[in-house]
């Protein structure tokens, strides 16, 4: 198609003796090597389609970027500047080897560092694309409480090739994005900021299961953290080989930090059991020994 063009702007030249000259002096090669040759009109036809995909580019990038947040276009744009240099690239490339320069010799030569340097930066340009897809879809966001590989923190900063949280230890954990590609990641403030958080406790058999009941209940609904709507509920889970089970459920409003308020509630049940004579059993063994 391009060569086309180039053969009916060469035909309307040569129509009148003054752009006769002028096709002579567009038609001027400049040699590189013994494989490469460009004309000016060559020079000109690439101009003309880089300009035409700066364009494109433009607009593609305006429909992407229309429903994101300021902050993450910033992020995005970053992006568009390093992918907007490759498409530059091959565009320079076929435009080339449709007017009929020969780039066989450039692909040659450039073909065994392209491979190298695409296996070195696999894993980097896999981060970036994560880091795209985290920009587009916004699952997830900055205070989000998200847990991967059995990790959890508080995100902080989402970058193009990394996201920054920071455990309940206040250690700084950095997730390479590619790896909400590759692993189930659970965001845990992604419908809302209350979560149901549990303790589990096992009483001696022959205890009153209603006081125990009503005891674990006490037990989180005074605490200051837990929310009384939806109340705070006793299951009783088992009988176990040497305890009745139950596990003591409740709402917390913020659950990175429910270390806490269950270890005060864990401390309130041993308190509240203590005071009303409901033994914690630790596991029993009966050994019957056969005299032969």
């Amino acid at each position: 198609m391009i060569q086309d063009l180039k053969n009916k702007i060469e035909e309307k030249i040569t129509e009148n003796s003054v752009w006769e000259k002028t096709l002579d002096f567009l038609n001027k090669h400049v040699d590189f090597g013994d494989k490469i040759s460009i004309s000016i009109l060559d020079v000109l036809i690439v101009i003309t389609a880089i300009f035409i995909t700066t364009l494109l580019l433009r607009l593609v990038l305006k429909i992407l970027t229309r429903n994101l947040p300021i902050e993450n276009k910033d992020k995005f744009n970053v992006v568009y500047n390093y992918f907007r240099w490759l498409i530059y690239l091959i565009i320079l490339l076929v435009t080339l080897h449709s007017v009929g320069v020969n780039v066989t010799a450039i692909f040659a030569a450039s073909a065994a560092l392209l491979i190298g340097v695409g296996l070195a930066l696999q894993t980097l340009f896999q981060d970036i694309i994560s880091g795209i897809f985290i920009l587009i879809d916004q699952s997830v966001h900055v205070d989000d409480i998200i847990e991967i590989e059995g990790k959890v923190g508080r995100v902080e900063e989402i970058k193009l090739r990394t996201t920054r949280a920071v455990t309940i230890d206040n250690k700084v954990l950095v997730i390479p994005n590619h790896l909400y590609l590759t692993n189930s990641l659970y965001n845990w403030t992604q419908n809302g900021t209350l979560t149901r958080e549990s303790v589990s406790v096992g009483v001696a058999y022959g205890s009153d299961v209603e006081l125990v009941r009503k005891l674990l209940i006490q037990a989180a609904s005074t605490h200051p953290d837990v929310i009384p709507i939806p109340e705070p509920v006793v299951l009783f889970t088992d009988f176990g080989d040497s305890a009745l089970d139950f596990k003591l459920v409740f709402t917390l409003n913020d659950s990175f930090k429910a270390t806490f308020p269950k270890s005060d509630i864990r401390f309130e049940i041993d308190k509240l059991f203590r005071k009303n004579n409901i033994n914690i059993p630790f596991p029993q063994r009966d050994l019957h020994i056969i005299e032969k």
